[in-house]
Formats: structure tokens, sequence, C-alpha cells
């Protein structure tokens, strides 16, 4: 990422420092996610651990980073493009941490559905469909952040509209499969959760897209496009 120079050598290295931070703790949420779903299919509960395991490290970057970002406001009293840049790492640390949670979330579900030992997982199609286009959205908008680029972030933050829209036909099939088989109805509940924590995730990806737009152009996105 290309940070504007500053008179101190040692501010220039700070402001990178913190955005390096960001975009490795990215990485790990993305593989976190990434992992979570994978798990969905496979039944590895060793995969399962990992995710758990990922999430503590997430915790702990999320406030490494953000006590970096509170000195660098107290010390250097940023403002301006300085300014929006540590305030919008703050912001995207904590929807990071967020997608990390939901991860969490997505392998408790998903624990709870292998007890059942089902052949076959309802909706399964549409619920890879959707985490496919969270995980992209995720990874553009830190590519976004990383390249200074406003056009990648509002390209990306229009996907949201698809999961939502995806979300709601899970919702009518699983409606569907509780009615032919009323015995697997805690099945179709874990199901219908994990859904809502891909469409979260995805809600997280639009909002760091709209922090850079921000960052970038000193002004909120708007005019979202929906279909």
């Amino acid at each position: 990422m290309k940070i504007p120079e500053h008179t101190s050598n040692t501010f220039d290295a700070e402001l990178t420092t913190a955005c390096e931070k960001v975009m490795r703790m990215a990485e790990l949420v993305e593989n976190q996610f990434s992992v979570a779903i994978s798990s969905l299919a496979s039944a590895d509960l060793a995969a399962m651990d990992s995710v758990m395991d990922m999430g503590y490290l997430v915790n702990a970057m999320e406030i490494e980073i953000d006590e970096l970002c509170t000195s660098i406001l107290v010390r250097r009293q940023p403002t301006a493009n300085d300014l929006r840049l540590v305030t919008t790492i703050i912001k995207i640390i904590n929807d990071l941490e967020r997608v990390g949670d939901e991860a969490e979330n997505v392998v408790k579900y998903s624990r709870l559905i292998f007890q059942k030992n089902l052949q076959q997982l309802p909706c399964y199609s549409q619920i890879n469909y959707i985490s496919d286009v969270a995980g992209k959205m995720l990874s553009a908008a830190m590519s976004a952040f990383e390249e200074m680029d406003a056009e990648i972030a509002r390209e990306m933050a229009h996907k949201d509209a698809l999961i939502d829209q995806e979300c709601r036909s899970i919702l009518r099939g699983l409606i569907g499969y509780m009615m032919e088989d009323g015995s697997d109805l805690t099945v179709a509940m874990q199901v219908g959760l994990i859904s809502r924590s891909v469409e979260r995730i995805g809600d997280h990806a639009k909002n760091i897209s709209e922090y850079v737009v921000y960052m970038i152009q000193g002004r909120r996105a708007q005019n979202y496009c929906t279909i």
C-alpha cells in the first residue's frame, strides 16, 4: 500500500506497519472463512478445530492493531487523509473480527448438523454459492484498501444484494424441506443459521468497501445498487 510521505520517517513506518498488519489479519480471516465452509462439506473435525484456533489469533491481532492505531492518534494527532486512514483501519479490523466470529458460528452449526449423519445437506449448493460471493467480496474489499481503489470497492459492495436475494431463496427452500420431512427441523434451522452467518459476512465486506470509499474520497459511499 502506498503511504503518502511525511516529514517524519517514523510516522511513515507506523502507518505502513498498521496497513501491513491489517492485510495479514484479513488474509487470516479469509482463510478462516474458507476452511469453515470447506468443512461443511467434508465433515472434517480437525479443520473445524483449526477455525476456532484461528479465531484466537484474529482476536489477538485486532487488539494489537487497535492499540497501534490508538497510539498513532494520541502521539501523531493525524489530520485529513492520515486521520481517515487510521480511523478506517480501526473500523476494518472490527468488521474483520466479526467475520471471524461468523466463521466460527458456521463451524458450531455444522457440528450440530453432522450429528444427524445426513446423506445430503439441504440447500448446500446455494450455501456454497453465497459463500463464494461473500468470500470474493471480502477479498476485493481488502484489495481495494491495499490499492486505494474506490471503484473496486463500489463494484463489490453491489454484490451484497445478490447474497440477500439468495438467502431469501434458501429460506423458501428450507420451508419446503421441513414440510416434506418434519423430523429434520433441527437440520433446517442450522442450515438457515449458516446462511444467515454468510449473509452477515457479506454485510461486513460491504461495510469495509464503504469505509474504503470514504477513506479515499472523504465522503460516504451512497446510491449502491440493489437487485
